[in-house]
């Protein structure tokens, strides 16, 4: 009998030992998406900016398109007119022929038709002034068309140098999305190698403390190491291992590079029975009030208020669904993170 009472004390020892292992993989999860969501929303936020960029040079390339085929359509319409004038000349030239031609036959054959050869002549005269005019305009006409050429030219010129300036924005995107996921994962890479030394100096410095444990990438204090029940004054039996915990996060601020932005997160825990009071009319309330007295605590110990952030969430984030005392205790707790900016 007593060694099935053993046999049976170890099987129920196993459970306890195997949520908490569940539970540290499941924050790391978390944890690991959160970081992973984070990244795509800055990395997004730059690709949209160049986006917007590369937008305003598409429209840009547009509208020299449409003034480039404008001033095509100009040129094609004044080399009609060219045309057409360049016919007219021809027929006045023509007509000025035939009018000699018939004045060397009247001058040869009728000697008398002085009045015939005047009228001739005046009409001569007519078509020479009229050819004179439409090769005054012909050379207007080549003027405006050479003008016309030019600026088509520079539109061609403007055309491509904006391709060229589009395809290198594409290149400096691609380039800039590459250099920013290098960084940002050495960012998460120096981050978690500080977050690891900074836990192992915490688990030697609260060796032995059942009361304190690591579970996944947080710290965790029970409520009754730093407070009394339903208070969130810090008890003075809690203040070494604030203290300890002060000393390591100062360590910390000399080790970490100044352009790796982090905090230590302090978030506020309780078990899910009510409570209501005039000082805390919910457990949203005392668990807040209880973070911010902890984060109080460490700056004045001299850790920058910069570097701490104090979070309650009361008992909506459980880590023990029961109803036990047992499970209450464990929900009712400090919780520290280091985590990014």
């Amino acid at each position: 009998m007593p060694g099935a009472r053993s046999r049976r004390r170890l099987e129920a020892n196993y459970w306890p030992g195997f949520v908490d292992a569940l539970s540290s993989l499941l924050l790391v999860i978390i944890f690991m998406l959160s970081l992973f969501m984070l990244t795509q929303f800055f990395l997004g936020q730059e690709i949209q900016g160049r986006d917007s960029a590369l937008a305003r040079l598409n429209s840009q390339i547009a509208e020299l398109t449409d003034l480039l085929q404008l001033e095509r359509a100009n040129s094609d319409d004044l080399n009609s007119q060219i045309a057409n004038l360049t016919a007219t000349l021809g027929n006045a030239q023509a007509e000025n022929a035939s009018l000699s031609s018939q004045l060397a036959g009247i001058g040869a054959g009728l000697d008398g038709k002085d009045a015939t050869i005047a009228g001739l002549q005046g009409d001569l005269l007519a078509a020479q002034e009229l050819s004179d005019e439409a090769n005054a305009q012909v050379a207007l006409l080549n003027q405006q068309l050479a003008a016309l050429r030019t600026q088509i030219n520079a539109l061609e010129v403007a055309l491509e140098a904006s391709e060229s300036r589009d395809s290198q924005s594409r290149t400096q995107i691609a380039d800039l999305g590459r250099r920013l996921n290098v960084a940002l994962a050495q960012r998460v890479q120096d981050l978690s190698r500080y977050r690891s030394d900074f836990f192992g100096r915490l688990r030697q410095i609260l060796e032995g403390r059942a009361d304190v444990r690591v579970v996944g990438d947080r710290f965790v204090f029970q409520s009754e190491v730093l407070f009394d029940p339903g208070q969130a004054d810090v008890q003075a039996g809690g203040l070494p291992e604030l203290d300890a915990l002060a000393d390591a996060i100062l360590q910390l601020e000399t080790e970490i590079p100044p352009d790796i932005n982090w905090v230590l997160r302090i978030d506020g825990h309780t078990d899910s029975r009510p409570i209501s009071n005039a000082r805390f009319p919910s457990n949203w309330e005392l668990s807040a009030a209880r973070a911010i007295s902890v984060a109080q605590y460490l700056v004045s110990k001299g850790v920058s208020p910069n570097r701490l952030v104090a979070a309650g969430f009361g008992e909506f984030t459980p880590i023990d669904p029961g109803e036990t005392e047992e499970a209450y205790r464990r929900n009712r707790r400090i919780e520290f993170k280091l985590t990014e900016g």
